[in-house]
């Protein structure tokens, strides 16, 4: 029986020795959150935003007994609608009451209560139900993968280029093939997007594979002329992403119907039903799962079952966050044969956190130890 389905079981029953052992230690004692930026090696540059640093927030969840959940809220007004601020007030304005005194391994309750407990504010949710899992999965004593039902220690990730001039592409894309990346994820914006695309794949050399990401910059017509000459001209692009804007369902649809190359619909779809109306539109081959974005691993459970009964395949992506959050993600890429689209490690200057997730050339190394395996806030500097 997986172990989600042990910690239910165990929970429901009031004779379980989960429930008399050291009952009141197991229970949530205390949500604490606060805001970090970290600075990144270089501006992050997309069709809609330039920043030199991530924004997010994090959370702890303690019990009486001192075991800590992580959590992060990442956001983005134009992806999740919210700002820290933000965060910050849904956290005191409903989310904390909601699991406080609650035991972690109730996970379906607790899961339930997070989602209720305020509408929207889907990273803040996000952030604190990821926090519970994790704290669940320390007093099992396994890591957080193992929780979800996952067995992989490593996963295998593509790196973002930003949008820039070619001949800075070609130098940037030649140098993460030296680090041993053999897919690039590139960000286009309407502009010169062909020329970067092939100084990419001669600065990169044969072999290399790239993901195009317009961030919705294209309409339409656009996007079937662009990526019909990708096709024309056989430029190794295996996907494109989210090519028209968001709310423009029937436009999506109309790329994948026709072209060739597999698209992927990110910020068209939120929750498992956006993706029931992706699948009866056809209007994507692939769906992107982000944690921020559909409130949190309770959640994200929910959006896998449903994209795997339409027949939609799964990437599993992330905001740009720190390694609290991209390591959540990275655990639950390892349940299961997805795409890991979870490169933010890279592109930060350091972590927030000591312990969790570590980066290995293209690969994410999940901790053997309890939960996501963060022991503590990193010292300043």
């Amino acid at each position: 029986m997986p172990i989600l389905a042990v910690a239910s079981a165990l929970t429901m029953d009031s004779k379980s020795p989960i429930r008399s052992w050291q009952d009141e230690l197991m229970r949530i004692e205390s949500v604490m959150a606060g805001r970090i930026t970290v600075p990144l090696h270089r501006p992050f540059v997309t069709a809609v935003r330039r920043t030199d640093h991530a924004e997010s927030v994090l959370v702890q969840v303690r019990d009486a007994d001192g075991r800590c959940g992580w959590g992060e809220a990442a956001h983005n007004p134009r992806v999740t609608g919210e700002t820290s601020a933000g965060v910050i007030a849904a956290i005191d304005a409903g989310l904390r009451d909601a699991v406080l005194g609650r035991e972690p391994l109730d996970l379906a309750g607790t899961c339930r209560a997070i989602a209720s407990a305020v509408h929207g504010n889907t990273s803040a949710k996000a952030a604190l139900d990821v926090a519970v899992h994790d704290l669940a999965a320390r007093q099992l004593g396994v890591p957080l993968r193992v929780l979800l039902g996952g067995t992989r220690s490593t996963i295998s990730t593509d790196v973002t280029l930003s949008i820039g001039d070619p001949d800075v592409l070609g130098e940037e894309a030649a140098r993460r093939r030296s680090e041993g990346f053999d897919v690039l994820k590139v960000k286009l914006d309407g502009h010169d997007d062909l020329q970067r695309l092939r100084a990419i794949r001669d600065g990169a050399g044969p072999g290399v594979r790239m993901r195009v990401d317009a961030n919705q910059a294209w309409t339409p017509q656009e996007a079937i002329r662009l990526i019909t000459a990708m096709e024309d001209e056989d430029l190794p692009v295996e996907l494109v992403e989210q090519p028209v804007p968001a709310s423009d369902l029937r436009g999506l649809a109309r790329v994948t119907q026709q072209v060739m190359t597999p698209i992927l619909a990110d910020e068209s779809v939120r929750t498992a039903s956006d993706v029931i109306e992706i699948a009866r539109l056809g209007a994507a081959d692939l769906v992107n799962l982000k944690l921020a974005k559909c409130g949190g691993l309770g959640p994200a459970r929910a959006f896998l079952s449903v994209a795997e009964a339409c027949g939609l395949g799964v990437v599993i992506g992330s905001m740009l966050e720190s390694h609290v959050a991209c390591g959540a993600a990275a655990h639950l890429a390892a349940t299961c044969d997805y795409v890991p689209d979870l490169d933010p490690p890279y592109l930060l200057r350091h972590s927030p956190v000591a312990g969790g997730i570590r980066t290995d050339g293209p690969s994410i190394v999940l901790p053997d130890t309890p939960g996501s395996g963060i022991e503590r806030l990193a010292d300043a500097g």
